[in-house]
């Protein structure tokens, strides 16, 4: 049986440095680095609010063909960054839309593979009207 123990430290560690490199690319746009936290297989799946990435390849083409400009977060109102084991997690981010009176959430599960390392296998991006209840 696999061990599932939650939120080791050096493994939430691990997760938020991930996290963080990934949210820099975003605002960098650099896509090497965003294609690399993204497991490269048609399994993945990445939905955003202008994005149905089903498979690596449209999350690629995607990326490619968005313009450059100001990112999206202007605030950040709660970071969750859940481990089980060495080998699953889950980050979900809740934060001030840019410029509206909006609030996104972003969550990501992350998966290690044994040959690659830490990579998202899925995405979601949203925004609502509603303020958060945190």
């Amino acid at each position: 049986m696999q061990d599932l123990t939650p939120n080791m430290p050096e493994v939430v560690a691990e997760i938020r440095t991930l996290f963080e490199r990934y949210e820099q690319a975003l605002v960098d746009r650099n896509v090497d680095v965003l294609d690399a936290t993204f497991w490269d297989s048609p399994h993945t799946i990445r939905l955003a609010h202008n994005e149905h990435g089903y498979g690596f390849d449209r999350i690629h083409a995607h990326r490619v063909a968005r313009p450059p400009g100001p990112g999206t977060k202007e605030k950040r109102y709660r970071l969750d960054i859940l481990t089980l084991g060495r080998d699953i997690a889950s980050v979900n981010l809740v934060y001030k839309v840019r410029g509206k009176d909006m609030t996104g959430r972003q969550s990501q599960t992350w998966v290690r593979f044994p040959d690659v390392g830490w990579r998202v296998i899925s995405a979601h991006v949203s925004a609502i009207s509603e303020q958060p209840v945190l």
